[in-house]
């Protein structure tokens, strides 16, 4: 049988044409700067100031406030914020589309659709990372630096402070394939981001309204619960450990994303 040939000058559509014109997309918007420009000013702004804050009251506090004080876990108070724009952003990385109606080009483009998403994960994830690991570097030794004043400061080289760097950026990009994951199953901005703040932000405070019992054997194994054992210092008693929580985590991340493919797959665009 005679192979089908395409018109002269049209290309076939593969994984790697689909990553470019993914990030040709990605890039090309205004929210994606403004989005990327938040996250870095929360996760450095935030951890440098909070860094300033307790340098300048360092001599005043309790011995109470004193113990429970972590320089690392102050260095790195801007990623709870943080989580936020990036999340959000992957939202808009994909509910944009549908909101100007763009989607039915793309899959027009690329029939069979799930090349799409496959293209919008990998290129979403590779840049939150590559904005996240190092915001997270940078707001480390510049907070240290300023705590080195008062001699609280921590290194890199401590126990536990180098897996909670990487792990901060690994959460932050896990939660922006999170919020990119909600996003293609409601397929609206707004729902999309009322869907990421309720499980991430709202779920939390509700479920520890529960009964002591009940509550402590559910927080943990919650989204953002679990995600944070991996960039924590000092957790609270009956956190998960550090790696076994990420994976609980990418498992919320894994599922949503295999129900957005099936949706992708059997609805209209």
């Amino acid at each position: 049988m005679e192979a089908l040939r395409l018109p002269l000058g049209v290309q076939p559509v593969t994984q790697g044409r689909v990553v470019r014109s993914e990030w040709t997309k990605l890039i090309s918007l205004r929210s994606t700067r403004y989005a990327l420009a938040a996250t870095l000013l929360l996760a450095i702004g935030i951890g440098v100031l909070a860094c300033i804050v307790f340098e300048s009251r360092w001599a005043h506090l309790s011995a109470h406030d004193r113990a429970d004080f972590h320089p690392l876990s102050v260095s790195l108070a801007g990623v709870n914020f943080a989580q936020l724009s990036l999340g959000v952003l992957g939202v808009l990385a994909i509910t944009g589309e549908y909101s100007t109606g763009m989607i039915r080009s793309s899959l027009a483009a690329v029939p069979r659709r799930l090349p799409v998403l496959w293209g919008k994960a990998l290129v979403f994830g590779a840049t939150a990372l590559a904005i996240s690991l190092p915001a997270t570097f940078i707001v480390f030794f510049v907070g240290q630096a300023i705590l080195s004043g008062e001699h609280i400061n921590t290194t890199i080289g401590q126990p536990g402070v180098f897996r909670a760097l990487v792990g901060a950026s690994l959460f932050l990009t896990a939660m922006g394939l999170f919020g990119l994951a909600l996003g293609a199953i409601v397929r609206s901005t707004a729902g999309g981001i009322a869907a990421l703040a309720g499980i991430v932000f709202v779920l939390p405070p509700i479920i520890g309204l529960l009964p002591n019992g009940v509550a402590g054997s559910i927080e943990p194994y919650l989204p953002s619960n679990a995600g944070n054992a991996l960039w924590t210092i000092n957790p609270d008693p009956g956190t998960l450990a550090p790696w076994a929580g990420f994976g609980i985590f990418c498992a919320y991340v894994a599922i949503a994303i295999v129900v957005a493919a099936v949706l992708l797959v059997r609805r209209d665009a």
